[in-house]
């Protein structure tokens, strides 16, 4: 029996209409889900208000309402509590229903704009490949040991966070990495959650739409290390003037990575191929298959962290030289025809110019390097003409097309997309909104070794139009074209 009272340990009440030693079901904050029984956490949401539907709940048969505002009708029966913040206590009320699993495993946080689901994906592989029980909770999909659930956030929601970290705990799981974003440590998803580690990747220019500027989104990244316990670790990258930023006011255990500067972990590559690059790890050489300087990074920070969690050195190398990538992240094939089609999710304008880069210090410089690439809509728009230019920079043809345009018209977002192109590359640019012709077209355009990227959206298997979800795969689609146009 779950009793009220109980699940209502360390949040800020303010005010309680009714008896909280009451037996409740289950927690709520979707009015829609509410059935007898069930406590209905009313949140502020950026597209809704919860406390519109308290009305709604009651009537649903909810035994308790929790709110910041007690609505004006008060229901006999039902138990009111008025609390601080909704957000904050929705995350303690979730870690107290499922009995708090996030204090029963290792649990280690990546942050950062970029490189979150590779690492918290390549370390729950290099985890599992050292016979270790671990979980993940990652954008692409969430692991409990070998059991494996579709993903809907890069950070689910505290219930979810919680209800998948009992599940991994009653299943013998020993350490979770986990992506955390700056939407879901805004949004006190991952209160009351322990961390043992906290990893920080990189900090560009991304979620505009929703931070009102770029100082509050390194700040709200910034608070998730100021929460960290004495007990645990922040690793972060100082290559990143960021890095020593998060650092400021962490109680955890200082520990820096970096390719250039002085840290704790340093790497440096040796050679670069499209099929891995040979790396240099504190005075360790070693091949591995994923390529590129931000890889680099990012093995960099699984290898730091590997050792944080008491791996020995020599297991964790060994065990990277046979990490395989995660897919939509420069995950290649290459046709008949030698052409090499990269598909990948840069989605930002960071993103976007590292795998770029990584692609132009590879290639020979006889190939031709077509970039097919769009922006999502309902989404930060500053980002549109930077990605144009960066495009039409690092590659010698370029095909603008959709990505997820969902309620915005994608011929108006191709449009700011180009506005960032500059007048000496016009040439090279062709827009094609429909996204399955616009890859057709680039591998009509390539020829033998020419390489194509299509980037923004990677793993997806999806296009989100008008507030449908039409199958789409970037990966599957450019194999079948080019294996029929080849034939």
């Amino acid at each position: 029996m779950i009793v009220l009272k109980d699940i209502l340990y360390k949040v800020t009440i303010e005010s309680v209409v009714g008896n909280t030693s009451v037996a409740i079901s289950n927690l709520e904050f979707d009015s829609r889900k509410v059935s007898l029984n069930d406590v209905f956490i009313a949140i502020k949401g950026t597209l809704s208000d919860g406390h519109q539907f308290i009305k709604k709940a009651a009537n649903q048969g909810a035994l308790a309402i929790i709110c910041e505002t007690l609505p004006e009708n008060i229901v006999n029966g039902i138990t009111y509590v008025q609390v601080a913040d909704s957000h904050k206590a929705l995350a303690i009320m979730a870690a107290n229903y499922y009995d708090n699993p996030s204090e029963e495993l290792k649990l280690v946080g990546v942050t950062g704009t970029n490189g979150k689901t590779t690492v918290t994906s390549l370390l729950y592989q290099l985890f599992k490949k050292a016979g270790l029980a671990a979980g993940l909770l990652s954008t692409v999909k969430i692991m409990v040991g070998d059991i494996e659930y579709k993903a809907t956030h890069t950070t689910p929601d505290s219930l979810t966070i919680n209800k998948y970290l009992r599940e991994m705990v009653d299943a013998g799981v020993e350490y979770c990495f986990m992506e955390v974003s700056s939407h879901g440590i805004h949004q006190k998803r991952t209160e009351a959650l322990k961390f043992c580690g906290g990893v920080f990747t990189n900090l560009s220019h991304d979620h505009l739409d929703y931070h009102k500027d770029f100082a509050e989104y390194r700040d709200v990244k910034k608070s998730f290390f100021d929460e960290l316990p004495k007990t645990a670790f922040a690793l972060v990258n100082v290559d990143d003037k960021n890095g020593v930023v998060m650092l400021q006011n962490t109680k955890a255990n200082k520990q820096t990575y970096a390719l250039k500067t002085y840290a704790d972990y340093r790497a440096q590559i040796l050679e670069s191929q499209f099929t891995g690059q040979l790396l240099k790890i504190n005075n360790q050489e070693l091949w591995v298959r994923l390529i590129g300087g931000f890889n680099a990074y990012n093995l960099l920070a699984i290898f730091g962290t590997a050792q944080l969690l008491g791996l020995e050195e020599l297991e964790i190398l060994q065990i990277m030289s046979t990490l395989e990538s995660v897919d939509g992240r420069f995950q290649y094939l290459i046709s008949k025809k030698k052409i090499t089609a990269i598909v990948d999710y840069a989605h930002t304008p960071d993103a976007l110019k590292n795998v770029l880069e990584t692609i132009n210090s590879i290639r020979t410089g006889n190939e031709e390097v077509i970039t097919v690439v769009g922006c999502g809509g309902d989404r930060d728009a500053q980002k549109r003409p930077v990605m144009g230019s960066i495009a039409a920079a690092l590659s010698t043809k370029v095909v603008f097309t959709s990505d997820n345009p969902r309620s915005e018209n994608p011929e108006k977002i191709i449009e700011q997309i180009e506005a960032g192109v500059p007048a000496e590359h016009y040439k090279k640019t062709i827009s094609i909104t429909n996204r399955k012709e616009a890859i057709k077209a680039a591998c009509q355009m390539a020829n033998e070794n020419d390489i194509i990227l299509i980037a923004g959206k990677g793993h997806e298997t999806y296009q989100e139009i008008n507030g449908e979800r039409f199958d789409f795969d970037d990966f599957k689609t450019v194999n079948q074209l080019l294996t029929t146009l080849n034939k």
